[in-house]
């Protein structure tokens, strides 16, 4: 039997269990996608110093001219409008991820008393094999 934090509350049909998981499928996709961010954020962050890196081959090889351009127009420059990546993830972060994350859990509290993944945790009670090793319902 599942743990009591994932036991449906009574009264609580199946369509609305169905619909709060996929609100919370949904955040589940923005958290991947807010890691592909701070992917972006540290690839360009990384990035600018490869090229700081191979700017300073290009002078040392006596191409100073292509090094001191690239210096001027690409170190340091903007991911987008005004932005460094950092200021990109953050800017996410504070307008929506934050407040995405606000409303699934205000959704799981008015509806399923905020228990989590309520779904998924039927779908295991459903699926696994009662009484086989490895299957157990909880650690």
């Amino acid at each position: 039997m599942p743990s009591p934090e994932h036991r449906r509350p009574d009264g609580l049909d199946s369509a609305t269990v169905a619909a709060v998981g996929k609100v919370s499928e949904a955040l589940e996709t923005i958290e991947r996608a807010r890691g592909h961010l701070y992917s972006f954020h540290q690839l360009m962050g990384h990035a600018d110093l490869q090229l700081g890196d191979a700017v300073d081959a290009l002078r040392d090889a006596g191409c100073g001219e292509q090094g001191d351009r690239l210096a001027h127009e690409m170190i340091g420059r903007n991911a987008i409008d005004g932005r460094w990546s950092f200021q990109i993830v953050e800017e996410f972060d504070d307008l929506y991820w934050s407040e995405f994350r606000h409303q699934e859990k205000c959704v799981r509290e008015e509806l399923q008393g905020g228990r989590r993944h309520l779904f998924e945790a039927e779908m295991k009670e459903s699926r696994r094999t009662h009484g086989k090793p490895g299957h157990e319902a909880t650690p």
